[in-house]
């Protein structure tokens, strides 16, 4: 009888530690908007935020112009409430185009200001419920009529993941890859001599040959890459 009790006792101690040990694990557990992970290539902690205020659609679109340009670069897109807008004024050659918060993964962009008229468009026709060939096709003919332009050596930046998570004090996103964008319509791979295909993963080539979106592709490796 003893023994049995003595058993109970250690089995009561036992339950207890380990619901001690559960209410520890859950209370230290990060929230759902914000989480913690280790940086792979320098062991250090880095606090990553969800993409969740219009502040910060701006600040990780920013990342897509170069470092020197940023203050003064025109920032427009959606904000958290769905709505197109203007979210900061610019005074230099860089318009920066933030994430749509409704769609699934990260994408913003930087493009040149002198393509404006060119995205400008792409965007009416899709508000117009126009599909992604129709958008297409609209383009080409407005171009080859002449009213629509793409000035040639317009280049694009395009920030995109499958993450919508970044780290407030850099404003990373969290695996994100820039890859650029240099229009050179009606171009082909005879007039550049690139090839139509990349030949490696970071060699530049061009895609869309012969049409009104001809343009070099140039996809830098990750940043973490060994």
């Amino acid at each position: 009888m003893k023994h049995m009790i003595t058993a109970f006792i250690f089995t009561g101690l036992l339950i207890s530690c380990n619901s001690s040990d559960k209410t520890k694990t859950l209370l230290q557990e990060p929230s759902e908007t914000e989480t913690v992970t280790k940086s792979a290539s320098n062991g250090i902690d880095k606090q990553l935020k969800a993409i969740d205020t219009d502040e910060a659609l701006m600040a990780t679109a920013l990342m897509t112009a170069p470092k020197e340009s940023r203050s003064g670069c025109k920032v427009i897109g959606y904000n958290m409430k769905g709505e197109f807008v203007t979210m900061k004024e610019g005074d230099n050659e860089f318009i920066v185009l933030t994430d749509n918060p409704n769609q699934d993964g990260f994408s913003a962009s930087c493009y040149h200001k002198d393509l404006e008229p060119f995205m400008a468009r792409g965007r009416a026709l899709r508000a117009e419920g126009k599909s992604g060939k129709e958008i297409y096709d609209t383009r080409e003919t407005e171009m080859k009529s002449g009213q629509l332009k793409i000035p040639s050596g317009s280049t694009l930046h395009v920030y995109s993941g499958a993450n919508t998570l970044y780290d407030s004090e850099t404003s990373k996103v969290e695996g994100a890859q820039l890859r650029y964008v240099v229009y050179l319509p009606w171009a082909t791979s005879e007039s550049t001599g690139l090839p139509k295909i990349p030949t490696a993963s970071n060699h530049p080539w061009l895609m869309n040959p012969g049409t009104h979106r001809a343009h070099i592709m140039i996809s830098p490796l990750p940043e973490d890459r060994d």
